[in-house]
């Protein structure tokens, strides 16, 4: 009797040990994940002002950090499949050498070009796997604002109706609401966020108001605003 007791608690914690060794390198994998995308996005902005000198210094950080996710590549990276994660880290290679390669010849905009590739391939992948977080949510603000950006340019040039512009304008709104939703309570409260989601989530409505009043001057200032609003977003939370 004694003897199966004792063979029953190895295999219990043989077992827990193999489930938190498990929850250990997926965290491990979410955390240099994150790590790299932080690096990533401050790379791609000195690169797009021309600090080649601070970005090289955080695409530096990004390789680091990169470099140990590929030491994880060949091991459970649940919820991402084995095939797609080592494809991403391939590509990941190639696009950190293109940036670094970019950078020491000086062109940040092509850095910050091979940064936007990078930043894309991963998203891809968390989408595919079901993740959702609020990086990913923020990092799907820019083509709606794009969308934002073209209506109230054509709305300046008399080529769009006000509901064009409102329609954009609430697309954003609904999409800021969103990622606001998706922000962890530590975040949520943070000034800094609450200052940024708040304040572009007003203005997303605003500027449809000041389309139904013809105001072009004051859909252009809002525009600008909101373009601002989520460079920052991308900048601290993409």
């Amino acid at each position: 009797m004694l003897r199966r007791v004792i063979m029953l608690s190895l295999v219990l914690s043989c077992l827990t040990h193999g489930v938190r060794g498990h929850a250990e390198e997926n965290a491990d994998v979410a955390a240099f994940m994150h790590s790299a995308m932080a690096s990533l996005r401050t790379a791609a902005s000195y690169g797009r002002t021309g600090n080649v000198g601070l970005a090289q210094i955080e695409l530096d950080d990004a390789r680091i950090a990169w470099a140990r996710l590929s030491r994880l590549a060949e091991r459970s990276n649940a919820p991402y499949s084995a095939k797609s994660f080592a494809e991403l880290i391939a590509t990941g290679n190639d696009r950190l050498k293109q940036a670094d390669e970019a950078l020491t010849a000086g062109d940040g905009a092509r850095a910050a070009a091979a940064i936007a590739a990078l930043r894309r391939s991963l998203h891809a992948l968390r989408q595919d796997a079901g993740v959702v977080e609020l990086s990913d949510c923020v990092f799907e603000l820019s083509p709606v604002m794009d969308a934002l950006r073209n209506a109230a340019a054509r709305f300046a040039a008399g080529k769009a109706e006000p509901g064009e512009v409102v329609q954009a304008g609430t697309a954003l709104r609904d999409r800021l609401q969103r990622c606001n939703g998706l922000a962890a309570p530590d975040v949520a409260r943070q000034a800094e966020f609450r200052r940024l989601i708040d304040g572009a989530t007003t203005s997303a409505g605003e500027i449809g108001r000041a389309a139904r009043e013809s105001d072009a001057g004051l859909v252009h200032r809002y525009e600008i605003e909101l373009q601002s609003f989520v460079n920052l977003l991308d900048f601290r939370f993409g």
